[in-house]
């Protein structure tokens, strides 16, 4: 299955963060180690954040998407198990941090550039180019040797 429309792309953009918003929830409560913590937290909000976005646009646009076909986007491509065991350490909630990111900022960078919809394109644009600050502040943290 190919996201074609620009609705199943705002559609998939919003299950993508939510589906982020509710493993980093998860993480935050896991987490044992202060600045992951914290860092976690900022993501969470981040998430809650571009959630609310995604569902605003997609009303906004609504009119906009219907007739505009779109070619190339994979959501396979950008799928990640995100099961987060009750037992998780540290290093492995770090680990998924940094995969969601780096997910999300592909996911944001390859939409942006098929969005026909310059205002939409844009917000894809910032939230991948936040997705790669976040990606740098996660590897700054430098709490574990890889």
């Amino acid at each position: 299955m190919t996201l074609t429309t620009f609705g199943a792309i705002m559609g998939f953009a919003s299950e993508v963060i939510r589906q982020s918003e509710l493993t980093y929830q998860s993480m935050v409560e896991k987490a044992k180690h202060p600045a992951l913590k914290e860092a976690l937290q900022v993501l969470l909000n981040e998430s809650r954040k571009n959630h609310s976005l995604m569902e605003q646009s997609r009303r906004e646009h609504v009119t906009e998407m219907i007739l505009e076909p779109i070619t190339g986007l994979d959501p396979e491509a950008y799928h990640l198990d995100l099961e987060i065991s009750n037992s998780a350490e540290d290093v492995h909630l770090f680990k998924t941090a940094l995969m969601i990111e780096e997910r999300e900022k592909r996911f944001f960078q390859d939409v942006s550039s098929r969005v026909p919809l310059p205002e939409v394109a844009k917000m894809f644009r910032k939230i991948g180019q936040k997705k790669e600050k976040n990606i740098d502040r996660l590897r700054s943290l430098r709490l574990f040797p890889f």
